[in-house]
């Protein structure tokens, strides 16, 4: 809720903030932080807990390839990598 208020707060100041050489810096370091954080979170909370052993480093691999080179729809990965795992762990 605080993140809405603030964009609903500064919506009205935006075409001109935008414009702005510092302001585009700022967005840019505000969005690498970002990604970083988001890094951090993946490693610390997914790959460190759900990655353990070379089947599970596989079947994420796969995934990370069939979104990021042959950029298929995030539901089809999903279920993929959800039947791999599955699959992995009946056999």
């Amino acid at each position: 809720m605080p993140g809405i208020l603030i964009l609903l707060g500064m919506l009205p100041f935006w075409e001109a903030l935008r414009r702005r050489p510092w302001a585009q810096a700022l967005m840019r370091g505000v969005n690498a932080a970002v990604v970083g954080v988001l890094g951090a979170a993946l490693y610390s909370l997914v790959w460190v807990s759900a990655v353990q052993g070379p089947a599970d480093f596989a079947i994420a691999a796969v995934g990370f390839v069939l979104l990021m080179a042959w950029r298929a729809p995030p539901l089809v990965v999903v279920l993929f990598t959800a039947a791999a795992g599955v699959a992995e762990a009946l056999f």
